[in-house]
């Protein structure tokens, strides 16, 4: 299982480059962001699936939601909540 830190203080980010965020949710453990062209990326503890990934995989890396690109929806809205991870598009 991976070992997933758990921060209580703000702590830098590292996205790819062109990459620019527009809005931010975060959760009991895990976090999610939207980015402006309307993508999402998620990390943390993801026991229940929250992040989005298909599995129960945790991850201290940003990792883009694939599923909503294959698709072809724009994120417009995130909230977590404590296990969950809400998404309008």
């Amino acid at each position: 299982a991976a070992f997933i830190s758990i921060q209580a203080f703000p702590a830098l980010l590292d996205l790819p480059q062109d990459l620019e965020v527009s809005t931010v949710s975060c959760g009991s453990r895990h976090t999610a962001v939207v980015t402006r062209g309307g993508e999402l990326y998620t990390w943390g503890w993801g026991k229940y699936g929250q992040l989005g990934h298909g599995n129960n995989i945790s991850s201290d890396q940003a990792r883009r939601v694939e599923q909503l690109v294959a698709e072809g929806l724009r994120v417009e809205e995130v909230v977590c909540g404590p296990w969950t991870t809400y998404v309008r598009v």
